[in-house]
């Protein structure tokens, strides 16, 4: 079950960057404490508002029994609820209920009907524990609790009433009044308040008396306890979210990131392997495992061409100094026994093989020279005029040099030293190929300068077109070939974004040089 889960997240889950990741968790940490607060406020509004229905149920019996005691005639009323309309935040909150002050004789006729139904009052406070008060039409207090013949006349909640509508208003306790409010009243604002609620008692439009009602709303802390499943199956939710966004962080982050270091240690070791990134990874660490990969597969080719290289070198320079200590030995074993002419056959040889250290010198630094070239984007040549110049300088009476191009030819994004190196080279081939005529031919294609260079040589045989560009093969040894005159000018093209290559021809060799245009 468990495997089909992860293989269907895997089929559809979507690309995340890591951005995204790091915000949506942070963003949702974050927003917790005040998803807790707005929580906490709208549950203790919603505390104070179920406190305010109780009363507004309770009130409206209490009035409907005050009517016909007071002896009101049936009336047929359509039906009008009254929804709890206290807010916490929008409410003002009023000072503790003050003493009733002195008023003159209540009605007579309310005063009878607070009698009949003081059983029914006391009944009601003693389940409900709220304080009720019946008052008469003019505010003045007739039954209930408080003290007979005192008015509250002059309140907000009771003035509203005496124009016949409920009014629920909220006042600070009065025993919290001028105390410094406990831990419950710092956390739960409706614990330091009462509800106050005054119905009116209509008959025929004429209001003949009130119900006046108040109680504190239930504590915070007893509303959670009630409620503390609901509460505690929210806390096991909000705690399976953070469980899986850490998941998605493991996953998209930590695991991935654990994995590539594991293999960038195989790769110290030696040891290319490197995993592929996982689905669930952000988008920035499925980029740092292709790189990565790329970057470790380079590694790898360079690894083999150095130890290649360094076979090659040993290879060639051993050849030379090879020929030079035999001569050496040769001359001073035998030197003073040898005729003049063997021991200057002997010294030229040596010369000779010095010679091809020198150029296998020179043409390594060349060659180091050309792999660590970087083209700057203001480098700029007019390729046209470059392979007139080395048409000049390289053309003679037994090998000629013509240039083609194009009218208009834009810049090409290379120096022009390392544009002449090439051609210079590529001519040089040509003469050792025993070439007569040499084709330099300039054309703009897809953005990039194309240069196509053809001879009338001898050409390069099938064998060998595969291995041109390797360093230190030469056909041409005997004549002093080093074998790098091609591998340093791919470098020095593809230190540009240029490229070189071998183009298939039925006589002589051909070779197409692409270099970018210069922005």
């Amino acid at each position: 079950m468990i495997a089909r889960l992860k293989s269907f997240l895997k089929r559809y889950w979507p690309s995340l960057s890591l951005r995204t990741i790091l915000f949506g968790t942070l963003l949702f940490v974050a927003a917790l404490p005040g998803v807790g607060a707005v929580f906490l406020r709208v549950y203790e509004n919603t505390l104070v508002q179920q406190t305010e229905a109780e009363l507004i149920a309770q009130s409206a019996v209490l009035a409907s029994a005050y009517r016909i005691a007071w002896g009101a005639p049936a009336e047929s009323r359509a039906a009008a609820p009254e929804p709890p309309g206290i807010n916490l935040s929008a409410n003002a909150l009023l000072p503790p209920l003050p003493i009733p002050e002195p008023a003159g004789v209540p009605d007579r006729r309310s005063v009878d009907a607070a009698r009949k139904i003081a059983p029914i009052v006391d009944d009601a406070a003693a389940v409900t524990l709220s304080d009720t008060r019946l008052l008469d039409g003019r505010g003045v207090i007739i039954g209930g609790h408080g003290d007979v013949g005192l008015s509250y006349e002059t309140l907000p909640e009771v003035q509203e009433a005496q124009k016949g509508h409920s009014a629920t208003v909220l006042r600070r306790r009065r025993d919290r009044d001028g105390y410094m409010p406990s831990f419950t009243e710092m956390v739960s604002t409706a614990a330091a308040i009462r509800v106050h609620h005054v119905r009116p008692v209509v008959v025929q439009g004429r209001v003949v008396g009130m119900v006046m009602l108040a109680r504190s709303p239930r504590g915070i802390f007893l509303g959670v306890w009630q409620d503390r499943a609901n509460i505690a199956l929210g806390v096991v939710l909000i705690f399976m979210t953070l469980l899986v966004l850490a998941g998605l962080l493991s996953r998209g982050i930590a695991r991935p990131i654990r994995a590539l270091a594991a293999a960038s240690q195989n790769v110290a070791r030696g040891t290319i392997d490197i995993p592929e990134p996982p689905v669930t990874a952000a988008v920035e660490i499925r980029e740092l495992y292709v790189n990565f990969r790329q970057m470790a597969e380079r590694i790898e080719a360079r690894a083999r061409y150095l130890r290649d290289f360094a076979a090659a070198v040993s290879h060639e320079f051993k050849t030379p100094l090879t020929g030079i200590r035999g001569a050496i030995e040769l001359l001073d074993e035998h030197g003073a026994e040898m005729s003049p002419a063997d021991r200057a056959r002997f010294l030229a040889n040596a010369h000779a093989d010095a010679d091809r250290l020198s150029r296998l010198v020179q043409r390594l630094l060349d060659m180091a020279r050309a792999d660590m070239t970087s083209a700057g984007e203001d480098e700029r040549a007019d390729a046209a005029a470059v392979a007139r110049a080395v048409a000049e300088g390289r053309g003679d009476a037994k090998m000629a040099v013509e240039v083609k191009a194009v009218p208009g030819l834009p810049p090409a994004r290379i120096s022009a030293d390392a544009l002449e190196t090439v051609l210079v080279t590529l001519v040089d081939n040509s003469r050792q190929a025993r070439a007569k005529r040499v084709s330099i031919r300039l054309e703009e294609r897809d953005g990039q300068i194309a240069i196509h260079v053809a001879d009338n040589g001898k050409g390069i045989s099938a064998g060998d077109r595969e291995r041109v560009f390797e360093p230190f093969f030469t056909a041409n040894r005997e004549r002093g070939g080093t074998g790098l005159g091609l591998p340093i000018a791919r470098s020095l093209l593809a230190a540009t974004g240029g490229t070189i290559a071998l183009e298939e021809r039925a006589k002589g060799a051909a070779f197409v040089l692409k270099v970018p245009v210069a922005s």
